[in-house]
């Protein structure tokens, strides 16, 4: 029997449950989420690795509409925000929708019956609406290594942390030093006896302005919600300004002034500081924030190894400059799979191609939300709506907004299916590569993941934020065509 919903949202982090809340709010009740693990929280419940911590201030990196005067730290660890995350799910009502354990393994459109045909590890459903909330940090990319296969020792990714093994003695080899890595080797390498840091780029590191908040704060924040709401505006604000010296990179220099003072503060030896030291334009990769990262590298039980690896042996790893180094542990550090969207190969649209096969190495979207050819369709943290320099919830409730003024305009004017006019898509597409162009992130001098195969930035919003809600919360209906 096949099951029919009229929305269906895939995935609980953040943008899932926010588009559930928000569809709730305007009084839309009739949504399911279907969830592949056994919790909500997405990125925040899967990513448990020691010192996890986002680098956007916790009094941004939240809803606007569900305040937190409790956080504890001016930059919140994993389980605080997951915690916040489960607490958003019940004060909210969204518990009696969600569907664990259900995966989905394909969608298709039925043309004939204008509905979505989705297929889980439940079995078949149907919806008029399906929104892909999977997230973009949701698939770990590994490295395809010589040797791999034949290792011996234990071996996971960051995300994917085994947290039943005690590091505590071991030789460890760490790839990557990405986000996840400037915060998980610092916490590890007091433990291990050894750990061998191999770093393709370096990155661009600054200091982490981080500090607790006392009792009496909270409790200040929880009294007068102003206050917190006023702290909430000065960070975007101060974020926003940041964001400038990105489009405008003359901008950026003093910032870069300040990772190369971080840098020389930290490291003494002049070797390893010319090693950690990048030759691209600061914002060209992700800005990393730590302030233990350096002092961890500089600690006698640490190697960081330029040279790429060459081959992994039984209980060793092998690298560029001959040495055989034996290692217990191997750990990736080496991000996700963004700009490729998998999920999107599980997707077909009006046509019978996926999602996939349309873009052809380079996403595009409508509002980074709607793509022509796929009615019905909405994406959260879409194409061209990510940051480098602030909160992407910021951006996920602009596209929630979207979403609830396209599903009420559907059903206060009786339309079945509605999917962005190509020609709106194309010209979203190409104001935001005329705005992206002379950007730090494509003429900064590196190759980042924020770079589809073809050479476009397809990942990143290249202008205000508030510009992107401005345009993303208003429905225009001559930017859409029923079908």
């Amino acid at each position: 029997m096949i099951q029919h919903i009229p929305i269906v949202i895939i995935g609980s982090g953040f943008g899932g449950l926010g588009t559930a809340i928000q569809l709730k709010r305007h009084g839309i009740e009739d949504f399911v989420i279907f969830e592949r693990a056994g919790d909500v929280g997405g990125v925040w419940r899967d990513n448990r690795y020691p010192g996890c911590a986002c680098d956007v201030q916790s009094h941004l990196y939240s809803f606007s509409f569900a305040p937190n005067p409790n956080w504890t730290n001016n930059f919140s660890a994993q389980p605080e925000i997951w915690a916040y995350l489960q607490r958003c799910a019940r004060e909210f009502g969204i518990t009696p929708h969600l569907r664990f354990h259900h995966e989905v393994r394909a969608a298709g459109w039925d043309a004939e019956a204008r509905r979505w045909r989705i297929e889980t590890s439940h079995g078949l459903f149907t919806a008029n609406v399906l929104v892909a909330a999977a997230g973009s940090l949701s698939v770990p990319a590994l490295p395809q290594l010589p040797g791999l296969e034949q290792f011996a020792g234990a071996m996971f990714h960051s995300a994917r942390w085994d947290t039943s093994l005690d590091l505590t003695g071991k030789r460890v080899a760490v790839i990557g030093t990405g986000a996840s890595a400037i915060q998980f080797v610092p916490a590890i390498q007091p433990q291990v006896a050894q750990l061998h840091l191999f770093q393709r780029t370096p990155p661009w590191v600054t200091p982490r302005p981080d500090r607790a908040f006392g009792w009496r704060e909270r409790r200040l924040f929880a009294r007068f919600p102003l206050l917190q709401r006023t702290m909430r505006g000065y960070i975007y604000g101060v974020r926003e300004l940041f964001g400038t010296a990105f489009r405008h990179p003359r901008l950026i220099r003093p910032l870069e002034r300040t990772a190369r003072a971080h840098l020389a503060s930290a490291i003494s030896d002049p070797t390893l500081r010319a090693k950690l030291t990048p030759d691209y334009t600061i914002g060209c990769k992700r800005i990393l924030v730590s302030n233990d990262y350096y002092p961890a590298l500089a600690q006698p039980n640490v190697e960081v190894i330029s040279e790429p690896i060459i081959e992994l042996r039984p209980n060793a790893i092998v690298a560029g400059d001959g040495r055989v180094r034996p290692i217990d542990l191997l750990i990736f550090g080496t991000g996700f799979r963004i700009t490729d969207f998998p999920f999107m190969q599980l997707v077909r649209g009006r046509d019978g191609r996926t999602m996939s096969e349309v873009w052809a190495g380079s996403p595009k979207a409508y509002l980074g939300t709607t793509v022509s050819g796929f009615p019905n369709l909405f994406i959260l943290q879409g194409p061209n709506t990510g940051l480098g320099h602030t909160s992407v919830v910021y951006m996920l409730e602009a596209q929630m907004l979207h979403i609830v003024a396209a599903v009420r305009h559907m059903r206060q004017h009786g339309l079945a299916a509605l999917e962005p006019r190509p020609e709106a898509q194309t010209a979203f597409v190409r104001d935001v590569d005329a705005k992206m162009r002379g950007t730090v992130w494509v003429a900064g001098g590196c190759d980042s993941w924020y770079l589809d195969r073809t050479g476009r930035n397809s990942t990143l919003w290249p202008d205000f934020t508030w510009e992107f809600r401005r345009r993303a919360i208003r429905f225009t209906p001559k930017a859409y065509q029923a079908i």
